[in-house]
């Protein structure tokens, strides 16, 4: 078993779209109308064919209530590993990317909490 498909809660997909391939640097895998939204995935572009990000839009009050309490408590939605923390800080920030915290160490990694701009915060990780 393996996992294909992970997703977080965005509060605009077509937003979250710009997002995570204009300033993350993923692509676009799937988007297909899926009721009164889109199935949307992204993938790395380095593992076109490896796990799917799904940009799932909030469309139920407990979600909302969730995500921002997530958000409010500091807690990131998901981890990406990166290879060089502190080039991708210096990156996303000429980009505008808004960060929670500046990469440090954790113990076996580094890591860094940055806004999504649809209401999460993610943090990206380096191995050591």
């Amino acid at each position: 078993m393996k996992i294909i498909l992970t997703s977080v809660m965005v509060d605009d997909q077509e937003k979250a779209l710009q997002f995570y391939t204009g300033v993350l640097g993923f692509v676009k895998k799937k988007d297909f109308p899926a009721g009164n939204a889109r199935w949307l995935t992204v993938v790395s572009a380095n593992a076109p064919d490896g796990v799917e990000l799904l940009l799932e839009p909030i469309g139920i009050d407990f979600a909302r209530t969730y995500q921002k309490a997530l958000l409010d408590a500091g807690i990131p939605a998901t981890a990406f590993g990166i290879e060089d923390i502190e080039q991708e800080y210096e990156r996303l920030q000429k980009l505008g990317v808004v960060f929670r915290s500046k990469p440090s160490r954790m113990g076996p990694v580094s890591a860094a909490d940055f806004e999504d701009t649809c209401g999460n915060i993610i943090q990206m990780v380096q191995h050591m």
